[in-house]
């Protein structure tokens, strides 16, 4: 898995994300205790876990994990999943 943090605000923070197949993005109990966070799927495909909801993302989805909520995201395809994801307030 590759993270990288792109820019910080005082209200909110910006990174990608790029898991190959087979990389996931973490256990299930990743979460941000102070932040929410706006996951937007640019490229490939995304096997989603968020709090009780299961369910696939392909490019275009986008998906907001509450504070707090245990996710996780899982590439189960042969192409880079290639994510977007903003953090409010900052997470990192």
């Amino acid at each position: 898995m590759k993270f990288e943090v792109l820019e910080t605000g005082k209200g909110a923070q910006t990174a990608t994300m790029i898991l190959k197949a087979g990389e996931s993005s973490g256990p299930k109990e990743n979460e941000h205790a102070q932040s929410e966070q706006v996951l937007f799927l640019q490229s490939g495909e995304l096997h989603a876990e968020v709090g009780e909801r299961t369910f696939t993302m392909k490019p275009g989805d986008a998906v907001i994990v509450g504070i707090n909520v245990p996710h996780r995201f899982e590439n189960r395809g042969s192409e880079d999943a290639v994510t977007f994801n903003v953090y409010s307030p900052p997470a990192y």
